[in-house]
């Protein structure tokens, strides 16, 4: 089938030159790109997996995690 697309100058010249390094026209590539992205599933925006920690454990006994101070004396930071 044939169509009339508008692309951006430089799009076009990348995928030209990516037809030429790969041996195909510019139609082959445009439509092997094509395929390429929409056989990969597409999360829906606003939805993000996030991994829970499971590890137990806490400060190191003598540490003050609620000041800046507590923090920097743990880790060896000099912060006058």
């Amino acid at each position: 089938m044939r169509t009339t697309l508008s692309i951006d100058d430089e799009l076009l010249a990348r995928a030209k030159s990516e037809a030429r390094a790969k041996g195909q026209t510019l139609g082959e590539f445009v439509e092997d790109v094509l395929r390429h992205g929409l056989a990969t599933p597409q999360r829906p925006r606003g939805e993000t997996t996030l991994t829970v920690s499971r590890a137990t454990g806490g400060a190191r006994a003598g540490v003050d995690l609620t000041t800046n101070r507590g923090l920097y004396d743990a880790v060896g930071i000099d912060a006058a």
